[in-house]
């Protein structure tokens, strides 16, 4: 048993101090909607430019969750912090926080973004009316690779398309399962 609570406490403590090691330099701490929504064109275009078949994969989708700038971090127990926009026809509605926990083999930091592309109706709702949405089974990852072609594909199979790009940093791979998304006011 106080083996259990040690670990526990542990993990608390390690997972509380990656986040906010997570959350540094991704706006935290009152810098606002109008940063948010900055980054969120930057990223937007970046990702148009860069990966011309997703212009038309937002066209389809009912939103798109921007978020700019996810910072990730750990040492065998580690968390990842992000903000971003929803936006629908191109113009925010909200604005949300991503936060991950997550515990294994692993050491380092990273930085990346990602976007998630609705396709349907219900599962924007589904997303916009949760307390706190997690990335789960109705999501299909996409590469970057990918993103040159992905509008080709048909997608309305998916309810929600996930596409991470722009990584930076010493951990392999970045992923968004376990991330959970929260409304929130900048």
């Amino acid at each position: 048993m106080r083996q259990s609570m040690i670990d526990r406490r542990s993990f608390l403590l390690c997972s509380g101090a990656a986040f906010a090691l997570g959350a540094c330099g991704n706006g935290v701490g009152g810098r606002g909607s109008a940063t948010i929504d900055a980054r969120v064109d930057e990223t937007r275009n970046y990702l148009f430019s860069r990966y011309p078949g997703t212009r038309d994969l937002a066209s389809k989708a009912y939103g798109v969750l921007y978020m700019p700038l996810v910072t990730e971090a750990g040492f065998g127990i580690g968390g990842a912090f992000g903000r971003g926009a929803l936006r629908i026809n191109d113009v925010t509605v909200d604005y949300y926080s991503a936060a991950k926990a997550s515990i294994g083999l692993q050491i380092g930091a990273q930085q990346y973004a990602h976007a998630l592309f609705f396709m349907t109706q219900d599962a924007l709702s589904d997303f916009r009316r949760s307390p706190g949405w997690a990335a789960g089974a109705d999501l299909k990852y996409a590469t970057p690779e990918q993103g040159a072609s992905i509008g080709k594909e048909t997608t309305e199979i998916d309810p929600v398309i996930a596409l991470v790009f722009g990584q930076a940093g010493l951990i392999a791979g970045a992923t968004l399962s376990g991330t959970k998304y929260t409304r929130i006011i900048p």
